[in-house]
């Protein structure tokens, strides 16, 4: 793709960015310049603060230190129309559409047309959107409901949004990332157009390929901090991964190997269809052992399948799953989360508040949740067995809380958390499925977490650690595996492991 020198004065200046959650800085100090008609490749770690200085940029976030300027004017955005209004614009990676309105009110709402008489003019709407699909090359109906297109379409229609407002500045958070190798091709044409038209365009993706390809120019954030910019041109890959995993290893907890000769799992040939099309996989062909006392550390950057491999031997998706699951040596058919549990898997979902808890409930209720047929009897619950059990498990994992009848949205994220785990280790497991546990957490919570996995390393249970961050991968894990775009590109012990090394297998693209 054709890059234009540009030595034009900056549409867009970031200036001396800070911006904190609770006294947690997620940018601090951040610098940088867009400018018309070029490309700029935002680049950085899961967590790097990428995103969170684009919701900054386009309004979503309108508390924060430090300068926005827009044509050399400060400006501070108080929500994303208004950003929009003047030509900032912001497709997220999560597409901001209603799939049961047709295109064309997807592409209006908010900015809606009216005739004389004050109703909407739909005539006149679809007219426009037609005309926007049609320089998308986007042959459907303006008038179809969104939730009959395919997501590299639906993300199509967020673009025709963003023509619709006329941006000066386009944000793009990840946009192929669910996109096939056709709309990509296209998705890179209109960027050409709109670059030749003077827009300023901003591209988050994690595929440093497509980067080399499509951008102007590059600027690397880490741990919420500038780190670098300069022109993509002359620049290697390597020096980018450099610079985004550049940074000594934080003083953490280093778990002691605890791994025995005895194979607890083995998971074989494990592939994961994507439910919304069929020709794609979130998960292939996916081999890996785990013995007793081992941590296995998955990692990977979003979008990779790391979530999705626990989800597929946990069954959550058995339908849409196939391979074997081996636990001790005996082939387990794994047809949902009953059979999970009854083969001994138990799994702490990233989400804890939204796939781990009932938030409203106690303690109690949600520490015996995955156990009742142990704490029931002719289908009564044993009130005081449950209540031991919750009392025995806030005593071992060192739970803050007043009484075990405390409602769990009460706590802290840590604790609850730490409920979360109770739950499951209350099933006895052998196999420990930990999908960002430490996640939204602060530093002594995770603290007590590492010290448990270890603990329970100890005892001989095999436990399978997803996270995205590296030192707590690299602090943790006994070997590592790492994933990109649903397979697995390296297998690695603690010993042979380093940010750099797990950040180039990450970035590991098709050919």
């Amino acid at each position: 793709m054709e890059k234009q020198n540009n030595n034009q004065a900056p549409v867009l200046e970031i200036k001396n960015v800070s911006k904190d959650f609770s006294g947690v800085y997620a940018l601090r100090d951040v610098n940088l310049e867009i400018y018309p008609g070029e490309v700029t490749a935002i680049i950085g770690e899961n967590g790097a603060g990428k995103s969170t200085l684009m919701k900054i940029v386009s309004g979503v976030y309108p508390d924060y230190e430090g300068d926005v300027l827009l044509n050399g004017e400060k400006v501070n955005y108080k929500n994303p129309k208004e950003a929009g209004q003047q030509g900032v614009v912001i497709i997220h990676q999560e597409l901001n559409l209603i799939p049961y309105l047709s295109i064309t009110e997807n592409l209006f709402l908010g900015n809606e047309k009216t005739n004389r008489f004050g109703m909407l003019d739909y005539p006149a709407m679809h007219k426009k959107a037609k005309e926007l699909l049609n320089r998308l090359h986007l042959d459907v109906h303006p008038s179809a409901p969104l939730n009959q297109l395919r997501v590299g379409q639906q993300q199509l229609v967020e673009i025709a949004k963003a023509l619709l407002l006329e941006s000066k500045v386009l944000i793009m958070d990840e946009p192929t990332s669910a996109i096939s190798d056709h709309e990509v091709e296209l998705l890179f044409k209109i960027i050409s157009e709109l670059r030749s038209r003077g827009v300023a365009i901003v591209y988050i993706s994690h595929k440093l390929k497509e980067l080399f390809e499509i951008a102007d120019r590059y600027a690397v954030l880490r741990d919420g901090r500038s780190m670098g910019s300069g022109r993509m041109q002359g620049t290697t890959k390597d020096q980018l991964i450099r610079l985004m995993v550049g940074r000594d290893l934080r003083d953490s907890f280093q778990k002691t190997n605890a791994a025995r000769d005895k194979e607890i799992l083995r998971v074989e040939n494990l592939n994961f269809r994507n439910p919304e099309n069929k020709n794609d996989f979130l998960v292939r062909d996916v081999n890996f052992t785990l013995k007793e006392g081992e941590v296995l550390g998955i990692c990977g950057l979003m979008g990779a399948g790391r979530t999705e491999v626990l989800e597929a031997i946990f069954g959550l998706y058995p339908q849409h799953v196939s391979g074997q699951i081996i636990i001790e040596g005996k082939v387990q058919k794994i047809r949902n989360v009953d059979d999970a549990i009854a083969a001994g898997i138990a799994l702490v979902p990233e989400d804890r508040k939204l796939q781990g808890l009932v938030l409203n409930m106690s303690v109690a209720k949600n520490t015996s949740m995955a156990s009742l047929k142990q704490l029931s009897k002719f289908n009564f619950i044993d009130h005081k067995k449950e209540a031991e059990l919750s009392e025995l498990f806030i005593r071992k994992l060192n739970t803050k809380v007043s009484s075990p009848k405390m409602a769990v949205e009460k706590l802290s994220g840590g604790n609850q958390q730490k409920v979360v785990i109770a739950k499951w280790l209350a099933t006895n497991p052998k196999v420990l499925l930990l999908d960002e546990p430490t996640r939204g957490i602060d530093v002594g919570a995770k603290s007590e977490i590492y010290k448990l996995i270890s603990e329970l390393a100890a005892q001989g249970m095999g436990i399978i650690f997803v996270s995205s961050e590296l030192p707590e991968i690299l602090a943790i894990s006994d070997n590592i595996l790492v994933l990109s775009e649903s397979k697995l590109t390296a297998k690695l012990s603690r010993e042979e492991a380093s940010e750099e090394i797990i950040m180039k297998a990450a970035l590991a693209e098709k050919e």
